[in-house]
């Protein structure tokens, strides 16, 4: 009977092994699969709500930093965020010309460290919210409003945490449905 136990144990064992990258946490986004074995850098690309952030990201020469060692936690504005700015902004922030201002609003949508929902609901719910350091060097503030996620940006601007804890390999990503303005 031993000898079967061990065997069996060492079956499982062998098997646990063999599937551990197929353990890996999975979160979808946008109906697409993320995995935290993964960097920011590789995950994005694949979700088709994040399209316009990921050319973004692209246009602005910040594919490799995603790709790094990090933490970084990111708000990722959704197509449709991109979508409520003023017609042609996403066009002419895209140009080469206007590298400069694309990478101050796409880096004033990352914070260095690692920050779950959990921690950054603790700290919303703290008198005045939670204040952060963006990369891009301005303050953002996580808030509670209706039991939700908020993020506020320097001028005033809400945007709320649509889908929250997508863990990846350097950081993690909280889906918001605005982009924020430093």
């Amino acid at each position: 009977m031993k000898l079967v136990n061990s065997a069996a144990t060492a079956l499982v064992a062998a098997s646990l092994a063999f599937a551990g990258p197929a353990l890996a946490k999975v979160t979808k986004v946008g109906g697409a699969a993320m995995y935290d074995t993964k960097t920011i850098a590789q995950n994005a690309p694949n979700a088709p709500n994040l399209t316009t952030l990921v050319a973004a990201v692209k246009a602005a020469g910040l594919v490799e930093t995603l790709a790094g060692p990090g933490p970084f936690t990111v708000f990722a504005p959704t197509n449709a965020a991109f979508e409520k700015l003023p017609a042609g902004t996403v066009d002419t922030l895209v140009k080469p010309e206007n590298k400069a201002q694309l990478t101050k609003i796409l880096t004033y949508h990352v914070v260095s460290g690692d920050y779950s929902s959990k921690e950054l609901m603790m700290g919303a719910k703290k008198k005045g919210g939670l204040k952060l350091t963006t990369v891009e060097g301005e303050p953002l503030t996580v808030k509670m409003s209706k039991g939700k996620l908020v993020v506020v940006d320097a001028k005033g601007g809400m945007s709320m945490v649509q889908t929250k804890d997508v863990d990846q390999k350097n950081g993690v990503v909280h889906v918001v449905n605005s982009v924020l303005m430093p």
